[in-house]
């Protein structure tokens, strides 16, 4: 990273809450701007809270020595900043109706929506984009197809697709291998591994150790909305760190590049 690149995130002394809830507490975290971390811990230690701070559907409490900034910037339109970051969620497959197609969901991504209404006007360039994305993630023949007769795979898929259609400079996956079989699980890993490989900066919040694909270099543990540790992923990844992370104790092992937790 070079001097003129801004950080991807600087989040120092943050606290964010739910109702009357705490969810992130003095929370910190540098994230250079092509780095690619996985944050892992236990769900409900406050992983997708954090990505909802980054894409400013939450917001942290003001109080002397906290501050937030995203590529260098502390105050953004959102509907800017969201055109800089691809999120990648499963609140968004949620939401997504069952009449909209591969081509509508992905296309949705331009206007940081979760469908093509009538006041979208799409451009001949942004279907191009975005046929040439279905293309780049090997699903163009699910352009036409109803996402309500897609497997959990091939919706993720189209998933991925919608955050990377506008270019973005980074992405955010908020547990990418919840509700996906097997074979759909390995499909994911795959694609994780060749969207590492093209430079993308990538920050994935995962309960799941094997979500962790050998590209990833940078692991944070999470724990009870404060981050315990941060480090190279071999420091992080042992079984005495994730005993302790976890509340149990576990077994770690290790195959093809990838750790598996039991």
């Amino acid at each position: 990273m070079t001097s003129q690149t801004p950080t991807l995130l600087n989040l120092q002394n943050v606290r964010v809450m739910r109702g009357d809830r705490i969810v992130l507490d003095d929370f910190n975290l540098v994230v250079g701007a092509d780095e690619r971390i996985a944050i892992l811990g236990p769900n409900g230690c406050g992983k997708s809270t954090l990505v909802k701070t980054i894409t400013r559907e939450c917001y942290p409490v003001v109080r002397a020595g906290s501050s937030m900034s995203i590529l260098g910037r502390d105050r953004w339109n959102v509907f800017e900043l969201r055109s800089m970051l691809g999120v990648v969620s499963n609140d968004l497959m949620s939401a997504v109706t069952g009449k909209a197609t591969g081509l509508d969901v992905v296309l949705s991504g331009f206007f940081s929506s979760i469908a093509i209404y009538s006041n979208h006007e799409v451009s001949s360039q942004q279907k191009d984009l975005a046929h040439a994305t279905l293309t780049q993630l090997q699903v163009p023949h699910l352009a036409g197809r109803s996402v309500s007769e897609m497997s959990s795979g091939e919706a993720k898929r189209i998933l991925i697709a919608r955050a990377l259609v506008h270019r973005p400079r980074a992405l955010l996956f908020d547990e990418p291998s919840n509700s996906l079989d097997v074979i759909a699980r390995q499909s994911l890993r795959q694609t994780m591994s060749l969207l590492v490989n093209s430079g993308i900066g990538i920050v994935m919040v995962t309960h799941d150790l094997s979500d962790i694909v050998p590209e990833i270099n940078r692991v944070v543990l999470m724990r009870s909305g404060r981050i315990v540790a941060d480090g190279r992923k071999e420091e992080m990844l042992t079984s005495q760190r994730l005993g302790e992370l976890f509340g149990t104790g576990v077994e770690v092992a290790r195959l093809d590049g990838f750790y598996h937790l039991w």
